[in-house]
């Protein structure tokens, strides 16, 4: 990418989500740790977005994705997940009791604050969900849309330190989006068990760029959700 650092060595423990809505990210991550080896130096945590808002919490991590109900007190660039409208792997699959997903913090809440009763299904298993049933469940970015016409911030890129460099992060990311190769679509295939042109089509609903609407969704979030916690 021919990308200019700085020559002093960062080392950042960086909280890791394997979901399909981050793998523009994480292919991003290794194209910039090679071309920044001489200034910077990644190591990760990996696990579910409940576990990292936990890690972040504890700070046993210098960064990551976190839970958009967990970062309202927290430092944060300009880079989240965000869906303008559906997203395709938030659902709300019919049942007669609220049921919580484990995995997840901020649509737990979500049901909760559109007043949606029945089990919140997230990630990687939600669009699978969505591809192989013919209960599609209700798509919650889309019921949050339709009701305030503001896009849904399902996570932002916080940070506890290294300032110039998260930043530097996600400027550089947002600038130098690429296509992601044939074969690393094969591989997160592989993975998943999602052909890679619903990979594709997938991620086209995917938002990274946390802009001023985006904010004014996060915001109204925000603001909503204070009965629910």
């Amino acid at each position: 990418m021919g990308y200019n650092y700085a020559k002093k060595r960062c080392r950042m423990l960086f909280g890791k989500i394997e979901y399909l809505n981050l793998l523009p990210f994480h292919l991003f991550m290794k194209r910039y740790t090679r071309s920044s080896s001489q200034a910077m130096s990644f190591r990760y945590k990996k696990g579910v977005p409940a576990k990292i808002n936990a890690e972040y919490a504890a700070r046993r991590v210098d960064a990551a994705f976190i839970s958009s109900i967990k970062a309202r007190n927290e430092r944060y660039v300009d880079l989240g997940i965000i869906a303008k409208k559906e997203v395709l792997s938030v659902l709300l699959i019919p049942s007669q009791t609220y049921q919580a997903d484990k995995e997840s913090a901020t649509s737990n809440v979500l049901a909760k604050v559109l007043g949606l009763k029945g089990e919140v299904l997230i990630g990687d298993k939600a669009l699978r969900h969505y591809l192989n049933s013919d209960e599609k469940g209700t798509d919650l970015a889309k019921a949050w849309h339709d009701k305030y016409k503001l896009p849904f911030v399902f996570a932002v890129l916080c940070y506890q330190q290294h300032d110039a460099e998260i930043k530097k992060l996600a400027r550089t990311f947002k600038k130098n989006r690429q296509k992601i190769p044939q074969y690393q679509l094969i591989n997160a295939s592989k993975r998943t068990g999602i052909s890679p042109k619903a990979i594709q089509h997938y991620l086209s609903y995917i938002s990274y760029d946390l802009d001023n609407k985006a904010k004014a969704g996060l915001r109204k979030f925000w603001h909503l959700a204070k009965e629910h916690q």
